[in-house]
């Protein structure tokens, strides 16, 4: 009896490493995934994060609010001064955790001479993380922050490389990804445009690497993406593809979401009927050019249809600047048409830079949602059973835009002219139909179902709480 008790207590309780690259739409998904751990499966957890130098105040807001089960360090600053200017910010992503892997072994050392660590798991642009689990015995996890279909694609793409020559947006038909819908090769993920890119390498290396992981947890669910999820499980073992595991929706909670700013514009959507408001944003770097955004506000205004429309200044050249919160001017007035503030005053409320998502959307009066389709916004639209105009800009967005008006069909996908631009008669048709329309009532009503399911999904005997439970009972017994 004493021999076991002994027993028992040299067994420490598991632990957790979490590495996110840099980019807070990175780190909130996976301080979602901590708290779950801690919460429901009495893990303890620390993130080691890799710092690029970019503003880390947002980052730290958000960990500081964590329970005490969960620690945080700031891994040394690299050096990214000799990259090009115009290097692609997935590019510099990879790189910061490349030269971010001593700092992160010798913690990780550090840590598990004091602690139980099982797994480390990264991001999906961690792959170079697989190294340091190796060295110490720990299990090696992903966690893939957008959906089973990006997945596949990512699965697919080497198959790719090798058939094919020209560049993807030049292929002549669409691409079947297992249990999915057709995907044309000008929707694939922005950075495997230019096959002579370094990022699009990169790529095809990482997913090579993603087969060497000992799971995979997605941020999707079983009614999410029926046919994808299903696929995989058929094909899995056939392609010797690892374990995977959707745990979602994994998004920011409203208390969480407090914590990232001032809440001043929630008073004026109080002030509006339920289910009026369209909410205009496009994530925390999305930027137009100065045409688009007049076409935008044109249509807006030509609508009648009341908005909350978070702006950032113009930006003819850059596309990527989510991944690091660039900020523009903070003035709307110096770039938004002459005039259009004061027209539509009684009409929209224009936020410059930032608001709080999650409370605008879960708010009575939110009834639409224009968005540049990142992940973790379309989730939080789920959640909150807000039907979408989707707008993709980069990164994964157009893929993800394509299942949302093709497959899920919760959104409609914005058509643009032969030069790019979303014009404002179309802009003011979508906005109008979404909030006042049959069709709007129809996309309403179609997301709604979806907000029920992820609701089961994540509840006691839901299938993504099931799928959670299952990778922590693994991490539970694994000795190392």
């Amino acid at each position: 009896m004493e021999a076991k008790s002994s027993t028992h207590q040299k067994l420490k309780p598991p632990h957790v490493v979490i590495v996110p690259t840099p980019g807070l739409g990175h780190l909130i998904p996976l301080v979602e995934l901590a708290q779950r751990l801690v919460i429901h499966h009495n893990f303890t957890v620390t993130f080691f994060i890799p710092n690029d130098g970019s503003q880390l105040l947002p980052q730290k807001k958000v960990l500081e609010t964590l329970p005490q089960a969960i620690s945080y360090a700031f891994l040394p600053q690299v050096n990214l001064d000799d990259l090009p200017h115009d290097v692609a910010s997935e590019t510099k992503i990879v790189l910061t955790l490349t030269r971010s892997l001593s700092a992160l072994r010798d913690s990780v050392k550090l840590l598990a001479e004091s602690t139980r660590v099982v797994a480390l798991v990264v991001d999906i642009f961690g792959w170079e993380a697989f190294d340091v689990a190796n060295e110490f015995n720990v299990l090696f996890y992903y966690f893939f922050s957008t959906n089973a279909m990006g997945l596949w694609f990512l699965f697919e793409l080497p198959k790719l490389d090798e058939t094919t020559s020209c560049e993807y947006r030049d292929l002549p038909e669409p691409v079947h990804l297992p249990g999915c819908v057709p995907l044309h090769g000008s929707d694939f993920v922005q950075h495997v445009q230019e096959r002579s890119n370094e990022a699009y390498r990169a790529t095809v290396k990482m997913s090579k690497w993603y087969r060497s992981a000992a799971g995979i947890i997605v941020n999707s669910f079983a009614d999410l993406e029926p046919g994808a999820l299903e696929a995989y499980k058929e094909q899995r073992q056939v392609l010797g593809l690892p374990p995977l595991y959707p745990v979602g929706p994994v998004v920011v909670k409203t208390g969480m979401a407090d914590v990232l700013g001032e809440n001043e514009c929630l008073s004026w959507l109080n002030s509006q009927p339920e289910g009026s408001v369209l909410f205009v944003s496009f994530g925390s770097g999305g930027t137009l050019s100065s045409e688009q955004m007049n076409e935008l506000a044109m249509g807006l205004e030509m609508s009648g249809v009341r908005f909350l429309w978070v702006v950032r200044s113009p930006n003819e050249t850059s596309t990527s600047a989510a991944y690091f919160g660039d900020q523009g001017s903070n003035d709307p007035s110096s770039f938004l048409p002459r005039g259009f503030l004061e027209r539509t005053k009684e009409l929209g409320l224009v936020v410059p830079s930032w608001a709080p998502q999650v409370q605008i959307l879960s708010h009575r009066s939110t009834g639409g949602f224009l968005t540049h389709c990142g992940w973790n916004s379309i989730l939080e639209s789920v959640v909150h059973g807000v039907p979408l105009i989707a707008w993709p800009l980069y990164a994964e967005q157009k893929m993800n835009a394509v299942l949302l008006s093709e497959d899920i069909k919760v959104a409609w996908r914005v058509k643009m002219n032969d030069r790019g631009i979303v014009e404002s008669r179309d802009i003011e048709k979508y906005a109008r139909d979404l909030i006042e329309g049959d069709d709007g009532k129809l996309l309403k009503k179609k997301m709604m179902e979806l907000k029920k399911a992820a609701k089961v999904a994540l509840s006691q005997d839901g299938s993504s709480t099931k799928s959670l439970a299952d990778v922590a009972e693994l991490w539970n017994g694994y000795k190392n």
